[in-house]
């Protein structure tokens, strides 16, 4: 056994003093410009471990790009996000933004007890889809409100009762002939739905155009584009908002005062369609709850 310190050990060594000190000098600075990332490691910066990031998936993220995209300019398209053609931002993968912590889709299970109202409701409406029981609408100031339901979670046990392969009726006739004190609900959240972040552009847009809340095109090199976002899906929420029976006017006002990352959760249409099935757009619209969730 050698005594002393292997090249290979000294390399690791050496890595690790730069890296510590890097951490240590440079606050909250969260992106390097080329030039920086140039330099030697000196005990300020990391040493070249991997490509640069002007080399890396083409993106342009030099500090005058990324200040460029920073500014916003107001009322938007009512209907159409377009990107700046020189937007190379993409979205955080984490982060703290609000609306991001609003629209989260926990995978989790959770328990609710839920007390009726003085007219003997709780304020849902459930859905059979693939054996499985879920939430189709959810009224606004309602027991079910107030305990944190949403549009497209499953409801998996009524009172200790597994729902698997209910149907919609039997669902409804249990949870009315339930204690009007005490209402158990075990809840998987939105298993259909997924969300997805982006940033605006200069112009204050993501890049999609949707009809009746569906997304029917993408913007060609938008955000929209960038982070995953797909067509022939509908939107359900915006930073955790409840946008179903909103008019597109109004989905594309909530999008103009967003700010400027925003988080939007969506379902395939096809499921949605068939959430939505027999149920009049009138109630969905008198109804439905559109608050803002706290976090």
């Amino acid at each position: 056994m050698s005594l002393y310190p292997s090249l290979e050990d000294l390399k690791v060594d050496k890595v690790i003093q730069a890296q510590s000190s890097y951490v240590a000098n440079s606050g909250n600075l969260a992106i390097l410009s080329e030039t920086a990332t140039s330099e030697q490691s000196d005990g300020v910066l990391y040493p070249r471990l991997y490509p640069e990031l002007s080399q890396y998936m083409g993106l342009n993220l030099n500090d005058e790009e990324i200040q460029k995209n920073m500014s916003l300019v107001p009322a938007p398209d009512q209907t159409v996000a377009r990107p700046s053609s020189v937007n190379y931002m993409v979205a955080p993968v984490t982060g703290s933004d609000v609306g991001l912590r609003r629209a989260e889709v926990k995978q989790g299970i959770r328990e609710l007890i839920l007390c009726k109202d003085q007219d003997g409701k709780i304020g849902i409406r459930l859905k059979s889809i693939d054996n499985g029981i879920f939430v189709q609408l959810v009224q606004a100031n309602s027991p079910a409100s107030l305990a944190g339901l949403r549009f497209g979670d499953q409801v998996l046990q009524i009172n200790g009762e597994n729902c698997a392969g209910w149907s919609s009726d039997k669902s409804h006739k249990v949870l009315k002939q339930a204690s009007d004190q005490k209402i158990s609900l075990i809840v998987r959240d939105r298993p259909f739905e997924r969300t997805i972040t982006m940033h605006k552009d200069s112009t204050g847009h993501v890049g999609f155009i949707f009809k009746n809340g569906k997304i029917t095109s993408i913007v060609k090199d938008s955000s929209a584009a960038r982070n995953g976002l797909l067509t022939e899906h509908n939107i359900c929420e915006v930073n955790g908002q409840n946008i179903i029976g909103l008019k597109d006017t109004q989905i594309a006002d909530i999008l103009a005062t967003a700010g400027n990352v925003i988080t939007i959760t969506i379902m395939p249409s096809y499921i949605h369609e068939h959430m939505m099935k027999r149920m009049a757009s009138s109630i969905v619209k008198s109804l439905m709850d559109h608050g803002i969730p706290e976090v």
